[in-house]
């Protein structure tokens, strides 16, 4: 079984509130610790931007062209810290079991006490992708405005797009 990641501000200890009532079915989680493990861990970016692991794993042409428009990802490690340092401004930097935005980081924007926790936490370097652009007429005037497309699926069907 894949572990359980870590919580914040309580990290095991905090755990144990949940796990017993889960384990014995008197709770649901959503998604599924193992689920969010397996399937939400920040590092499995790592493997699918990873173009010889793929083709040496066999995967298809097809899905390896698919795969090649997510922006490359590694694991911030003391061994890369200092590229990963100097390349910051075209970076944004994750935590592996985070959602939401929380505590992600622009590189152009970290300082190094911040820096410093990321070393200290598990967090992955992805290369920054620019938010696409539209172009509407607001009066007179055209203006681009940022647009994010995301489409919301559950079991191989399209829930919202």
């Amino acid at each position: 079984m894949v572990p359980l990641p870590p919580l914040r501000g309580g990290g095991k200890d905090a755990r144990r509130g949940w796990c017993g009532p889960y384990s014995d079915s008197a709770a649901v989680l959503t998604p599924t610790p193992h689920n969010h493990a397996t399937l939400a861990d920040k590092r499995n970016l790592t493997l699918l931007t990873d173009a010889n692991r793929l083709r040496e794993w066999g995967i298809a042409e097809a899905t390896r062209t698919a795969l090649a428009s997510i922006p490359n990802a590694v694991v911030v490690k003391s061994d890369n810290a200092d590229d990963l340092w100097q390349r910051r401004k075209s970076l944004f930097f994750k935590p592996v079991a985070g959602h939401g935005g929380k505590a992600v980081y622009r590189g152009d924007k970290l300082t190094r006490s911040t820096w410093a926790d990321i070393l200290g936490a598990d967090y992955i370097a992805q290369d920054l992708a620019p938010p696409g652009e539209r172009l509407i007429k607001l009066g007179d005037e055209t203006v681009a405005r940022k647009v994010d497309v995301r489409l919301y699926t559950y079991d191989g069907q399209l829930l919202l797009a």
